[in-house]
């Protein structure tokens, strides 16, 4: 029997249905009740939904109201989801708290209850998980004011075209990304260029020792699909560093692409030169 939760059947539609705001709370609600994670690439899909109506709303900082009643993690994707939350908190959460109705929920809560271990954001009850909400500080800005850290000309001195080998050689090594404002003015300057070209390029990037920080992720992730659908023809990361590897490949599983991630900037050549001959072939 096909699971109606698997990757492949489950709509972004459906995935809308588990996820709705309430403005009165400042909450956002994820409804995984009953909800079987059975693969790294779900928990993905799962995630890109939450940031993207996140992003959405308008709203950086929402409470989170999470429904985990009968919801299942299979091992194969504990790594996603514990990476995808926690990076989804840093970024957007003003406080979590969960509810679960199961027998072994509240167990856990009586044994907790006179421990300094007691979880006063896990309840049994949503009416309760509500109430603990309305007791946790809004830490909302009237308008969030993201600063300015980058001139242009730091961007310039990070691009280079080689015309010869219609590659287009992006310097991140070393670069943060603290929020969407640093992503789409780098962003900006690349399309600007590609533009300007007036044709398509192997995208050549550098990683090593960039950071993208839990705030820049959604517009990092939407960014470079809309730059290599608009213009590449192909692009390899180098030197990514073991944690920003990790967040590229899980969104790479929901986004539809390959990661192209390789150790040396060497080997990203060789793999720009496959790329060029498969493009050849087909």
């Amino acid at each position: 029997m096909t699971d109606p939760h698997s990757t492949t059947q489950i709509s972004d539609a459906d995935l809308d249905q588990r996820i709705s705001f309430h403005d009165d709370l400042q909450a956002m609600e994820a409804d995984f009740c009953d909800f079987h994670f059975d693969s790294s690439a779900l928990v993905n899909r799962m995630y890109d939904r939450l940031e993207a109506r996140i992003a959405a709303t308008g709203e950086e900082k929402w409470f989170f109201l999470v429904n985990l009643n009968g919801t299942r993690i299979d091992p194969v994707a504990w790594t996603a989801y514990s990476r995808r939350g926690k990076a989804l908190n840093m970024a957007h959460s003003m406080g979590s708290v969960r509810y679960d109705a199961s027998e072994v929920t509240r167990r856990q809560i009586e044994r907790a209850a006179n421990t300094e271990a007691f979880d006063p954001n896990l309840f049994t009850t949503r009416d309760a998980a509500i109430a603990r909400i309305r007791e946790m500080p809004s830490t909302r800005r009237k308008k969030l004011v993201l600063e300015r850290n980058y001139e242009l000309s730091d961007f310039v001195r990070r691009v280079k075209f080689d015309e010869e080998r219609v590659i287009m050689d992006v310097d991140f090594s070393h670069f943060t990304f603290h929020h969407s404002r640093d992503v789409n003015e780098f962003y900006d300057y690349l399309e600007d260029m590609i533009k300007e070209s007036d044709r398509r390029w192997f995208f050549l990037v550098n990683m090593n020792g960039c950071q993208i920080l839990p705030g820049a992720w959604i517009q990092y992730a939407h960014r470079g699909k809309r730059l290599n659908e608009a213009g590449s023809l192909g692009s390899v990361r180098y030197a990514t560093g073991s944690e920003t590897e990790a967040d590229i490949r899980l969104r790479a599983e929901s986004a539809g692409f390959r990661p192209n991630i390789r150790n040396t900037r060497e080997e990203a050549l060789e793999r720009i030169e496959e790329m060029r001959v498969e493009l050849t072939q087909g």
